[in-house]
């Protein structure tokens, strides 16, 4: 059995709950069927297990080294992505005219979702590539997208999102990188960006950067930011690499985990080159000027769901090499075990084990659920599916950036004094998902925009659908797991009553003070609907698979859900203690 991922959850998750083979009915899937589906899955975990895995710990005790001249990467890293460029996966979800396989998002999550879990730094490129790309489609010129999205789903170019800068952080509104106007069509800008996953690299013929700025006399804030596509590389007639953007690598960040992706503090117009004899970075601006935080929450919120995936690989594999362990490991006796002479059992036979194996296995696939039940809503054409994956994503993002990762803090547990050495491979796990709460808008804020935006827009009609459809689930629910549907109901009608209280007074400052508190309920709230719909798929079926599911299901509905109560009574009681305190204090 693979310590990778699960393929048996896999394939429940996608045929017995969601049914994505009922999507091949459609024109758009009507090449698919549950043989090539299954074909896909198949070369994704191949694939991971011959190319990416091997190197994970290669990567993050050799780290990408830079000479002030150039990057170095560990080979390997480039073999494992041309690989994955081989398999089609990169264009996986895109229009056969674009050399894409029109793969459903379910299955393609489901796909990436094994590199992830092999090697999450090295499946960080065609991440962001993929997500580049997707953008791009959307909202730039043509003539944009024939010169750099179709290298990158052919695997010669990779891609970016630049928007951090080292004074701004996740402030947006305080960017300063400028643009100004060429004359020719294009712009030349100037400044520095902070935190670039990807950044700087030579795994590819060049970059395409995505770069947040703002162009000269534009109004301050966020309405005056615009999107371009910097490159590393001008691109000469025949639309290869040709001279030197003024895209400088001012510096390598060194990080916890997720070593093996170069993370770059990047400066452009800072003078090194001067492509086309005038200073500045050339830059081509993507749709209008004033719109490129619109345009950009075209990636972000796509790379919040494979963050979201990313946290939930991370805990998956954890999980299954701590299960592994404890199934292997002796030591100890049971409790009523009094003879001393008698032989040590496996841990997982000690109470203590079970529960945190229970809990990271509730946690893990709960996640899972949720991911692919996101990647299904891209490929709903219901009218409500993108309100319904607008609400959700911060959720998605968020709730198995940090409880996922508690699986990872149980996989070290489990296997006590060696989880904290680097004869395991969990101490790295942790480390890598440790970076989750943090990337694509921290926790935190995920949390300002569950409370403040998601659930409050279109007059509550985002949290009135999430609540509807959970209800539809709870509705159906057979005799024996009614009791599951009545605890989930009455979470809903309290998160509906103490959601209206927080807003009565339609004060921003009070509602959010305890923002976090609500993404924790809400996050709860919903992995407990994702439980009840895989215990009604696996409702009537027999053998250790399903009974596992259902063990699962009862666990969160009896130590996770309750959880919920005390946040609730925290945010019904208008605490403010956090907005009001002096920090001074601190």
């Amino acid at each position: 059995m693979s310590r990778i991922l699960s393929q048996r959850d896999l394939e429940f998750l996608l045929y017995e709950w969601l049914d994505v083979t009922a999507l091949t009915a459609r024109p758009r899937f009507a090449e698919h069927s549950r043989e090539t589906f299954d074909a896909m899955l198949e070369v994704s975990a191949q694939i991971a297990e011959r190319e990416f895995a091997p190197h994970n710990r290669a990567g993050d005790l050799q780290e990408p080294t830079f000479d002030g001249e150039r990057v170095t990467v560990i080979p390997e890293v480039k073999a494992a992505l041309k690989a994955f460029n081989d398999s089609g996966l990169l264009a996986g979800g895109l229009d056969e005219e674009l050399g894409g396989l029109q793969l459903p998002h379910a299955v393609l999550r489901a796909c990436f979702a094994w590199f992830q879990a092999a090697n999450i730094a090295t499946s960080a490129y065609p991440m962001l590539t993929m997500a580049n790309a997707n953008l791009l489609l959307t909202y730039a010129k043509q003539e944009h997208v024939d010169a750099f999205v179709r290298p990158m789903l052919e695997g010669r170019f990779t891609g970016t999102m630049c928007l951090s800068e080292p004074q701004a952080g996740s402030s947006l509104s305080d960017v300063t990188t400028r643009a100004v106007p060429a004359g020719d069509g294009a712009y030349r800008l100037h400044g520095s960006k902070m935190w670039i996953s990807a950044g700087d690299h030579e795994l590819s013929e060049t970059i395409v950067h995505l770069v947040l700025a703002r162009v000269q006399g534009a109004p301050a804030g966020v309405k005056g930011l615009s999107l371009f596509i910097v490159p590393k590389h001008l691109l000469g007639p025949d639309g290869s690499p040709a001279e030197r953007n003024d895209v400088v690598l001012a510096g390598l960040n060194h990080k916890m985990g997720f070593r093996g992706t170069t993370n770059a503090v990047l400066s452009f117009g800072d003078g090194t080159y001067e492509p086309q004899g005038a200073p500045g970075a050339v830059g081509y601006l993507v749709g209008e000027e004033g719109r490129g935080l619109a345009y950009m929450f075209h990636m972000m919120n796509e790379a919040r769901i494979g963050v979201g995936a990313g946290a939930v690989a991370l805990g998956y594999t954890g999980y299954l090499h701590a299960l592994a362990y404890a199934r292997e490991r002796l030591q100890g006796r049971p409790v009523t075990g009094k003879d001393p002479a008698a032989p040590p059992v496996p841990i997982v036979r000690h109470p203590d084990v079970r529960r945190m194996l229970l809990a990271s296995k509730s946690y893990v696939e709960g996640g899972l659920a949720l991911v692919l039940y996101a990647a299904m809503l891209v490929d709903d054409d219901s009218p409500d599916a993108p309100l319904l994956l607008d609400v959700l994503t911060p959720i998605v993002k968020a709730w198995p950036s940090q409880w996922c990762l508690k699986a990872n803090d149980h996989a070290i547990q489990v296997h006590g004094g060696y989880g904290y050495t680097r004869e395991y491979p969990v101490e790295q796990f942790y480390r890598d998902n440790r970076l989750n709460p943090i990337h694509e808008g921290t926790d935190g804020i995920q949390a300002l925009d569950l409370l403040g935006r998601k659930v409050v827009m279109q007059g509550g009609a985002g949290l009135a659908l999430l609540l509807r459809t959970i209800g539809a689930t709870t509705a159906r629910a057979p005799e024996e797991l009614s009791a599951m549907a009545s605890a989930l109901d009455a979470a809903c009608a309290r998160l509906t009553e103490v959601t209206r209280k927080l807003w009565a007074a339609g004060d921003p400052d009070a509602a959010l003070a305890n923002a976090t508190a609500y993404l924790d309920t809400a996050g709860h709230i919903v992995i407990a609907w994702m439980w009840l719909e895989q215990a009604i798929a696996a409702a009537g079926k027999e053998g250790a698979f399903y009974d596992g599911k259902r063990l699962a299901a009862r666990y969160f509905f009896t130590h996770e859900l309750p959880r919920t109560g005390p946040w609730l009574d925290l945010l019904a009681g208008g605490d403010t203690l956090l907005a009001d305190l002096d920090d001074a204090v601190l």
